[in-house]
């Protein structure tokens, strides 16, 4: 049943005639909302219309009368000095009000006389009339029987119980976005706080709270966060209470529960408890009576909240909790197969530190509790040498493709510098901390760091295979900090290595990077290459490189445009990523194919996905830029920083000006990258700092086209001036395809011609013999711009609408109504003597603003809607001023909309080319049209009217 229903139930069962009066029976534990629902339905007109009664029973058989509204004890027994039993009381109360609507909370603790009264009341029921009763069902002293016995309810009486269920994850999700921001909390923190609070609702808000008013500001919050935070007191009061119910001789049952801290069998926790015969079946049978325990699945028993087991552990004595630990540990030994990690659990949680770690050696690190005790037991000192290598070594392998803690990271860090590690092992070791802090961390200076000395280490201790995997992580030209020449140097190491190894696998990483470093430089050879890697490759580390390749030459050809046959590279590579068990490449696959779904235009759903795909994965730093380009087209510029890659845009600090960089005497083969100057300006860069090139470049240009939006020309030449400085020092020109035109755009407006005219001529310097369809439409699109700030309207719209071909055919359908805008304006700017060129730029606005609103972009159909007004012939226009009456007019219908957006008068002003004034005055009207006091409730009642908009 949902809660509409029920409401709509209740509303019917409470007006009218009442001929259908109504019982709901609400049944949820502790912490479930059954507070909450009787909050909300108090709250329904019907509900406060009527005369009603709300009473909570008490764990001591008494009553409070809980709603303020409602009628108070009688006062003729106070003043006689009688005291009233809970039956007396509630008769006296029920006669006195004569309530329609009648709530009964928690009546599991009602005596037997008020049910009594409540069975009578339910049998002949007033009309109109609804109750609504609440209860625990695990503590009804009749199990199923809420009023003590069956009651004969009339056949008028609609009955229907509803059972709260816990919140599943995206609900918890929901909670957890509320409290600590959406945006902080990815799905691994979100799946261990439903996992941990088994969904109670009380125990999800208890734990929200704690991490958000705990010590620690993060910005993002991890499950190791859910682990550590502790137990609320509200739960771990109500375990402990429960258990200090039990009689002595139960309460071992329980203990082995919260030892085990996993749903077990019957037997299981007999053995573990110590029982014998049937004493541990009678145990457990009080302790599910008590409601200590239940039954989570057919035959598996545990706590109703899995947290409420850290609070009876943490209770428990030394010597019974060592005891309890050895048992479990002997039990599990004798399976088959031996559960290693949870036996390693077991001895370390019963002091038995020697039999620990002889089974962490045996452990595989498949999932986040192996890596935590791999963790744990690294820590631990006087480890010999050789036992403490392999147990790194366990830790560390695969760490870049499954999922990794800060404490991986620093477990690793201290062991790569301990002098007695072994030298062949330290290489390894410190190959897969690179990795882990340069592809999953987004720590890439650090990353590049351990990467260079581990290809060193590697190559002393002759294990040519693993160094050219270091050689290959650092050829890979996505990652900041080195130039496109270097990644290039570091590919040719690689290759070597690999040869003179003979190791397939490394060959096969080797000829994966080869492929995404030409296919990201616009290399035609790339296609060749990445259709010759092993797709059928009978290891799994060699299917794991293919994905790699798969993966990254899809993304550069997206960047290059080449949608359609990236497609068919990103299903192979995101199928052959989940074959291989390489969560993170699909994840990384995931995030291309969101962006390509903003280049091609497929932006339903889009935004959910995106936030599924940060949900997931904090960092994923293309799906935070596609969320900003689709703020920026909706006009929701505050979210627009906000999703923005964390970091800063690029500075102008550490790369100068053009100027400072002799722009005009440096072609793109001839650039100094590997100089002193060009390190020490890469090493003291922080620009976007968390996210690969390509991406921080349309990031970027975001950001300086949302400072051109406000108006901050300034401000937005500086920016576009340091970011093409920035892309300059990669040299990798094709990933300037989102970025040049609006650093183009911002020098023009800035009054910066020549330098707007030396970055088109880099450029195209950058892109000659290169195939990259994108940036080719994006090097129209400057041209277009500069001839358009010359004042040369016909050579402007000409290339317009070459972009705009070129963009069709790619295809990018926003890039190209924004082609068809620049040559509409570029025609209105005609004007004069042509009134049929007029004519046909108007059109040609009109169909672009028809393409921008089935797209979405709010904003920029607005723009391009203002451009017409403002251009439009006066002859043209409809005589007179048409009456709207109470509908919104198309004016204020659209300033209305933008404001819903969240933008200022003042920037819906700069967009519409009004006044802030006219724009205050069109917000009010829009208000008063649609009954909201707020500009908080625009965007929602905006949604609902859109279609009723007079025609203008």
């Amino acid at each position: 049943m949902h809660e509409r229903a029920w409401e709509r139930r209740l509303t019917s069962a409470l007006s009218g005639t009442g001929k259908e009066p109504t019982l709901v029976l609400v049944e949820g534990d502790a912490g479930m909302g059954k507070s909450r629902l009787v909050h909300r339905l108090l709250e329904l007109p019907p509900a406060r219309s009527v005369a009603r009664l709300v009473v909570t029973f008490q764990a001591s058989g008494g009553f409070a009368v809980a709603d303020p509204l409602g009628p108070a004890p009688p006062p003729e027994a106070a003043a006689l000095g009688v005291r009233l039993t809970a039956y007396q009381a509630l008769e006296a109360l029920l006669a006195s009000a004569r309530p329609a609507l009648l709530v009964a909370e928690d009546l599991h603790h009602a005596d037997d006389d008020c049910l009594a009264l409540l069975r009578g009341l339910l049998r002949e029921p007033p009309a109109p009339f609804a109750a609504v009763l609440t209860y625990r069902p695990e503590q009804l002293p009749s199990p199923g029987l809420p009023l003590g016995r069956a009651v004969d309810y009339p056949a008028r009486l609609s009955v229907v119980r509803w059972r709260l269920e816990p919140l599943d994850e995206g609900r918890v999700r929901c909670v957890a976005g509320e409290l600590l921001g959406a945006r902080r909390c990815p799905q691994e923190f979100v799946g261990r706080l439903r996992q941990r609070s088994g969904g109670v609702p009380q125990v999800v808000v208890d734990l929200l709270r704690m991490l958000r008013d705990g010590d620690r500001h993060w910005d993002l919050f991890t499950a190791r966060d859910v682990d550590e935070a502790g137990v609320p007191v509200r739960l771990a009061e109500l375990v402990l209470d429960r258990t200090a119910a039990l009689a002595g001789p139960y309460r071992p049952i329980v203990w082995a529960a919260a030892v085990l801290d996993e749903p077990a069998g019957a037997e299981d926790l007999a053995e573990v408890a110590g029982y014998r015969g049937d004493g541990g079946r009678t145990a457990l049978i009080a302790a599910l009576e008590g409601s200590v325990l239940r039954e989570t699945s057919e035959g598996r028993y545990g706590f109703a909240v899995p947290l409420a087991a850290s609070a009876l552990y943490a209770e428990l004595p030394g010597p019974v909790r060592e005891r309890l630990h050895h048992r479990a540990a002997a039990m599990l030994a004798a399976r088959e197969p031996v559960p290693w990690a949870r036996i390693a659990r077991h001895w370390r949680g019963g002091g038995r530190t020697e039999d620990w770690l002889r089974a962490a050696e045996h452990l595989v690190n498949d999932d986040e509790a192996t890596v935590t005790l791999l963790e744990e037991a690294l820590d631990v000192g006087g480890l010999p040498p050789d036992k403490r290598g392999r147990l790194a070594l366990t830790l560390a392998r695969g760490a870049v493709l499954g999922r990794r803690s800060e404490g991986t990271v620093r477990v690793l860090r201290g062991i790569v510098e301990d002098p007695a590690l072994p030298a062949a092992d330290r290489g390894e070791i410190r190959l897969e901390l690179g990795l882990l802090l340069h592809n999953r961390k987004r720590r890439f200076e650090e990353g590049r760091a351990e990467l260079r000395r581990a290809a060193g280490e590697l190559a002393e201790a002759e294990r040519p295979a693993l160094a050219a995997l270091a050689m290959a992580a650092l050829a890979n030209p996505f990652f900041p900090g080195a130039s496109l020449a270097e990644n290039v140097a570091w590919l040719e190491r690689a290759e070597a290595a690999a040869e003179a190894s003979g190791d397939r696998a490394a060959r096969t990483a080797a000829g994966a990077c080869r492929a995404t470093v030409l296919m990201n430089t616009g290399d035609l050879e790339a296609w060749r290459l990445v259709a010759r890697l092993p797709r059928d490759s009978e290891d799994r580390a060699g299917r794991q490189q293919v994905a790699r390749g798969l993966c990254n030459t899809a993304n550069g050809a997206v960047y290059l445009g080449h949608y359609r046959r990236a497609d068919e590279l990103l299903t192979q590579g995101i199928e052959l990523a989940a074959r291989s068990g390489a969560p993170f490449l699909e994840r990384v696959g995931r995030g291309t194919a969101l962006f390509r779904d903003w280049l091609t235009g497929r932006w339903e759903g889009l935004a959910e996905r995106c936030t599924g795909l940060v949900a997931e994965d904090g960092s994923a730093s293309d799906a935070r830029v596609v969320l900003a380009l689709l703020a920026l087209a909706k006009g929701d510029w505050a979210a627009v920083r906000d999703w923005l890659p964390p970091g800063d845009p690029p500075s102008p600090e550490p790369y100068g000006t053009y100027e400072s960089r002799a722009y005009e005497s440096r072609a793109y083969e001839s650039r100094a990258y590997e100089s002193d100057v060009h390190e020490r300006r890469v090493h003291e860069s922080r620009v976007y700092e968390t996210c690969e090139v390509p991406v921080a470049a349309t990031a970027a240009g975001a950001h300086i086209r949302l400072l051109l939006a406000r108006q901050d020309v300034d401000a937005a030449a500086e920016a576009a001036a340091s970011a093409w400085a920035w892309l300059g020092v990669k040299g990798v020109w094709v990933w300037g395809a989102e970025l040049a035109p609006w650093v183009v755009e911002a020098h023009t407006r800035a009054g910066q011609g020549e330098l707007a005219q030396r970055v088109v001529a880099e450029f195209a310097a950058g892109l000659t013999g290169r195939d990259a369809p994108s940036a080719t439409a994006a090097l129209l699109w400057c041209r277009a711009v500069l001839a358009e700030t010359d004042g040369e309207w016909v050579r402007a719209r000409a290339r317009f609408q070459q972009a705009g071909a070129a963009y069709a055919r790619l295809p990018h359908p926003y890039a190209r109504a924004l082609m068809a805008e620049g040559a509409g304006r570029c025609a209105l700017l005609l004007g004069g003597d042509r009134p049929e060129a007029v004519d046909e730029a108007v059109a040609e606005l009109i169909r672009c603003v028809e393409e921008l609103t089935d797209l979405g972009a709010v904003w920029d159909a607005a723009r391009v809607r203002a451009t017409l007004r403002a251009h439009r012939p006066a002859a043209r226009r409809p005589p007179g001023r048409p009456a709207y009456a109470e509908r919104m007019s198309p004016r204020e219908g659209e300033v209305a909309e933008l404001a819903a957006t969240g933008l200022t008068n003042r920037e819906i002003a700069a967009t519409l080319y009004l006044s802030p004034r006219t724009v205050e005055q069109h917000v009010a009207r829009a208000m008063r049209k649609l009954g909201i006091a707020s500009r908080q409730g625009l965007a929602k009642e905006v949604a609902r009217v859109r279609p009723t908009y007079g025609d203008g």
